[in-house]
């Protein structure tokens, strides 16, 4: 039994990236076996995990695009426990052609649904900070969308767009999809950072994680040597917030398989 979930946020700049990276290695340390899938054509989750976007024949766009088999794309990482489906610059096409398919917002749910069994306790999908065809797709997939959200104006803004996209996917075809908003990029010492994570506490309420995610420099330096924070510091803030984020987000999929077995 695997869950999927999809990390995505309009805004750029709010740290999908890192989370999926750091959340991938929080979770493949903590003993579960992790894929991670980039979706996001500038390919910064492929590179921070040391591979060359578009050297790979077969990586997460011929999935979307010529429904290659997923396990054929999966590349095994430096870490235990820790695979990646690699981007290439064909996403770019993808974003383009895959509307023109029959049941296009599908097409990655029904090549990760065509595995059984699949190798793995968690999917987590790295989107690209837009909307479009890539983003439906990953959450269409999803169990769980992960929305991470700076505690500034326009990054809460932004939200107000995500909310509308989970209604309509929920709508449209994945009615059981949950979300939960993870506050990254917060800094104690701004008061205006404290006050919309407030506002943000209370106008979601159980739709955001207890866990955030401070700025932490280590956070931005780990990419560079192809290293998840757990690797390059183990006992910094970020590496010890993302395996609260990691405990936190287990407990609720115990939680949540619990409640509906």
């Amino acid at each position: 039994m695997f869950y999927t979930i999809a990390i995505s946020n309009e805004k750029g700049g709010v740290a999908k990236t890192t989370t999926a990276l750091n959340l991938g290695a929080t979770l493949a340390e903590a003993g579960q076996k992790v894929l991670l899938i980039d979706l996001d054509p500038q390919a910064n989750l492929t590179l921070a995990l040391g591979f060359e976007p578009g050297k790979d024949t077969n990586n997460s766009a011929s999935i979307l695009m010529d429904t290659s088999p997923v396990m054929d794309s999966c590349l095994a990482t430096n870490f235990p426990n820790l695979d990646i489906i690699p981007a290439s610059n064909r996403l770019e096409q993808a974003e383009q052609m895959m509307p023109v398919y029959l049941n296009y917002t599908s097409r990655l749910r029904t090549a990760i649904d065509a595995v059984n069994p699949l190798p793995y306790q968690f999917i987590l999908i790295d989107c690209p900070p837009s909307l479009g065809a890539i983003t439906i797709n990953a959450i269409t997939a999803a169990n769980l969308l992960i929305i991470p959200t700076q505690a500034e104006y326009f990054s809460a803004y932004a939200l107000r767009d995500m909310m509308t996209i989970i209604r309509q996917v929920r709508a449209d075809e994945n009615p059981n999809l949950a979300y939960r908003i993870l506050v990254t990029l917060l800094d104690q010492r701004n008061r205006t950072h404290r006050d919309i994570h407030d506002q943000l506490d209370r106008a979601f309420g159980v739709g955001i994680f207890k866990t955030i995610i401070e700025i932490d420099t280590k956070l931005r330096e780990s990419p560079i040597l192809g290293l998840p924070i757990t690797q390059y510091k183990p006992t910094s803030r970020g590496a010890q917030q993302y395996r609260s984020l990691a405990e936190e987000l287990i407990e609720y999929v115990q939680q949540t398989n619990t409640e509906t077995a």
